[in-house]
C-alpha cells in the first residue's frame, strides 16, 4: 500500500481550467518522510491545479503552526508558518524531478503525487533560528534565560573616538614640526 495515497491528484478526468484541493497536514504526514523535528503540527495546504492542453500548473499555499523547541531556552512553542510554491508539470519520455520548479511525468500518467512537494514547501518555510515569542517580548521566565542574563556583559568600556586615538598616538617630534608651520 502506498503511504502517500491520499496525496495523489488524478488529473486525467479533470476538465481544462482550475481545480482546488485541500490537505490537512499533521505529524502523521511527516512520519512518512522520517522527519521528526516537530513535536506537533497543524497545517492547512491549498493546492490549485490548472490543467492546460499540454501541461499542468500547480500552486501550493500553506499556513498553520508547528510545535518546535526554542533555540535559546529549549522550551516548546507553536511557531506560525506560511508559504507558497509553484510547480509546472510537463510530459515526456521519462520521469524527471531534477528541477525544483519543473516536474516531467512520463506520457500515459494519470495522477500526480504532491506529497513530496508539500513536504519540501513546509520544511523549507520553517526558519533556521527559532526563538520563543516570550523571549522577544520578555514575558518568558525560565532557568536558561535567567542564566543567560547573569552571564551577559553588564557594561562595555567606552572606546575613545578615532580622533582621540589619533591625538594620543602622535609622536612628540611632530609637534615641533607643526610649530615651524605656524611660526611663519
Amino acid at each position: 500500500m502506498n503511504k502517500t495515497k491520499e496525496y495523489l491528484i488524478p488529473f486525467v478526468g479533470l476538465k481544462l481550467g482550475k481545480h482546488q484541493f485541500e490537505f490537512q497536514i499533521n505529524n502523521a504526514f511527516f512520519k512518512i518522510f522520517d522527519y521528526d523535528e516537530f513535536q506537533n503540527s497543524n497545517i492547512k495546504v491549498n493546492v490549485v491545479l490548472e490543467k492546460k492542453n499540454n501541461m499542468l500548473e500547480l500552486s501550493f499555499k500553506h499556513s498553520g503552526t508547528v510545535n518546535v523547541p526554542c533555540d535559546l531556552t529549549n522550551e516548546d512553542f507553536d511557531l506560525p508558518i506560511k508559504g507558497k510554491m509553484k510547480l509546472i508539470v510537463r510530459f515526456g519520455e521519462t520521469y524527471n524531478n531534477d528541477n525544483e520548479d519543473l516536474l516531467i511525468l512520463p506520457f500515459g500518467e494519470f495522477e500526480i503525487d504532491v506529497s513530496q512537494s508539500i513536504y519540501e514547501m513546509i520544511v523549507l518555510s520553517v526558519p533556521l533560528r527559532r526563538v520563543h515569542p516570550g523571549v522577544k517580548d520578555g514575558s518568558l521566565n525560565t532557568e536558561a534565560l535567567t542564566k543567560l542574563k547573569e552571564l551577559t556583559i553588564k557594561e562595555q568600556k567606552k572606546e575613545p573616538k578615532k580622533e582621540e586615538q589619533k591625538e594620543e598616538n602622535i609622536d612628540p617630534r611632530w609637534d615641533k614640526l607643526k610649530q615651524l608651520l605656524t611660526d611663519k
